[in-house]
């Protein structure tokens, strides 16, 4: 065992008490993997990449060697002319002044988007010295990567951080045993009530903070949701100065303007994207790559309307009709201007925006419990069903309530034309089961998985 400097023990000391994301688990199972190879962490800024690594790294590591393409640019000098692995090794041993062990140290390669040499490299770590344990992230990942060699498929295994889901939320303010309680569920049967109405409680900070790591943070030590939406404000200021940096400079207009839009896009009734509303001259083609840019820098979600049920669902959506979220639920209650006082207004907050922001939260909770990305679909007349997700060869259909109204001309129709095994909604209403339609609440969305793969027999 390397023996540690003071740092390293305070590091440590930190992340032992501090709240365990989720991903950690996959990356424990990447260490142990016989089918570890390097790994990339992509995901937007400040979701916590470099955090859950560099915890990871002091954790399960004896030490790790960290290093920032972005902070320190000449780093990329070492990766030029020859990628060589082990001279590349040798070279970041004397760079940081002491030696990189095989196994017993994690390599931590942050902002890799920032040399493409690195990112390159990872190919022969893999092929000529795999016994060297390399971890990569970077924030503007999807940029890079959706580019043509920017990375040699097949040699590198790849993860996605987002924002904290609601069940890390409850971890974070001290209610594991909440989480654990809905985690447990074997039964489709009501919660009991001071569970529910607490959930619901809670699920209402939750619209407010959002899932950034250092919005939840700040909140669970101050309890102060003014100061909430300045943190919040600030990291929408950081992905616009974003734009100006990183963007190809004929985009940069466009992605103001498409950001700035999301919020009245999703306050229609028809949340359809609808490029004449951000300008009356605009047409799909102008902004297709702006759209894809924010989309790749994992900025926004894009979900198309699926022209058929059938699966593949990819293989059947509509590449011009589409929905556009954030990343983040609490970015979007900052940029829609919703004050942190609507918190006290009961259920208002939940139906503001036309159900937009049940939306958002739904969409982001699927991402992070079924790294799903589903479609919608709507009937040749006003039927909408909000989510259709494919799931184990099976297509789910998903419909989000804002309150606890259950009535629902959308699910009927569905139902009559497509006669699915079982259609679910996510509301406010608490979990049960009336015939083939399974309510879920929105606080345990988290649930569906499970609930489909025990085939809904309880």
């Amino acid at each position: 065992m390397v023996k540690r400097d003071a740092f390293h023990v305070l590091l440590t000391f930190v992340y032992l008490y501090a709240v365990i994301r989720d991903i950690y688990k996959n990356l424990t199972g990447w260490k142990v993997s016989s089918r570890r190879k390097p790994l990339i962490l992509r995901g937007a800024r400040q979701v916590g990449k470099t955090y859950i690594l560099k915890e990871f790294g002091m954790r399960e590591y004896d030490d790790i060697a960290y290093f920032n393409f972005e902070e320190n640019p000449d780093l990329d000098d070492l990766f030029t002319n020859n990628l060589d692995p082990h001279r590349i090794i040798e070279l970041l041993s004397v760079y940081q002044r002491k030696p990189i062990k095989p196994v017993e140290h994690l390599i931590i390669f942050d902002e890799i988007q920032a040399s493409n040499n690195a990112l390159n490299a990872l190919k022969y770590f893999n092929e000529k010295a795999n016994e060297y344990h390399i971890v990569s992230a970077g924030s503007l990942l999807g940029i890079r990567l959706s580019k043509p060699k920017s990375f040699p498929v097949g040699k590198v295994n790849l993860m996605s951080l987002y924002p904290l889901s609601f069940p890390e939320f409850l971890d974070a303010n001290d209610r594991a045993e909440l989480r654990q309680f809905i985690a447990n569920t074997q039964e489709i049967k009501n919660f009991p009530e001071p569970f529910h109405n607490e959930l619901i409680e809670l699920l209402r900070k939750y619209y407010i903070s959002g899932g950034m790591p250092e919005v939840v943070q700040h909140y669970t030590q101050s309890r102060n949701l003014n100061e909430v939406r300045e943190i919040q404000k600030e990291i929408i200021d950081s992905y616009v100065l974003d734009f100006a940096k990183y963007a190809p400079p004929s985009d940069i207009p466009k992605l103001s303007i498409i950001w700035n839009s999301i919020p009245t896009q999703l306050g229609k009734e028809n949340k359809k994207f609808i490029f004449s509303a951000i300008k009356k001259s605009a047409r799909a083609r102008e902004y297709e790559n702006a759209i894809q840019w924010l989309e790749d820098s994992d900025l926004v979600i894009r979900i198309n309307l699926a022209n058929a049920i059938r699966i593949p669902l990819k293989g059947y959506v509509d590449p011009g009709s589409f929905k556009i979220y954030y990343l983040d639920i609490g970015l979007l209650t900052a940029m829609a201007n919703i004050p942190p006082t609507a918190i006290t207004k009961g259920n208002q907050l939940f139906d503001q925006y036309k159900g937009a922001f049940v939306e958002n939260y739904i969409i982001q909770q699927l991402q992070s419990c079924m790294d799903a990305k589903p479609c919608y679909w709507k009937s040749s007349g006003t039927a909408e069903v909000d989510f259709i997700l494919e799931y184990n060869n099976m297509i789910l259909p998903l419909e989000v309530k804002a309150g606890i109204n259950p009535r629902s001309k959308s699910m009927k129709v569905y139902m009559e034309k497509y006669n699915p095994d079982f259609f679910y909604r996510s509301s406010l209403l608490n979990l049960k089961k009336d015939d083939r339609m399974i309510n879920i609440p929105l606080y345990a969305i988290s649930l569906l998985p499970g609930i489909v793969e025990s085939g809904t027999n309880s």
